[in-house]
């Protein structure tokens, strides 16, 4: 269903998302940048990204948000979009 807004406007709607650890974070560090990025300089962004998410107490709701969302971009609830699709069920 098409709302007319992205899983990141959908999710600041959210309730759990006010107690989430990146609120206030720049999304520099849990999205990917406008230019190339290195594979090194990715994996370092993305630690620290997830780094943020492994003390949040909200990360659980945030990886159901992206999942039920089919988010395919950024590191949500301490995961990117590949590993979501790894340990998400198949569609029906």
């Amino acid at each position: 269903m098409y709302t007319g807004m992205s899983s990141l406007e959908r999710a600041d709607r959210e309730p759990w998302h006010r107690a989430s650890a990146c609120s206030g974070e720049m999304s520099m560090l849990f999205y990917p940048p406008l230019r190339p990025e290195k594979g090194a300089a990715r994996l370092r962004r993305e630690s620290r990204a997830k780094a943020v998410c492994a003390n949040c107490p909200v990360a659980a709701d945030c990886l159901q948000n992206a999942i039920a969302n089919d988010e395919r971009y950024g590191i949500w609830g301490g995961l990117t979009y590949r590993e979501r699709r790894l340990t998400a069920p198949p569609a029906h």
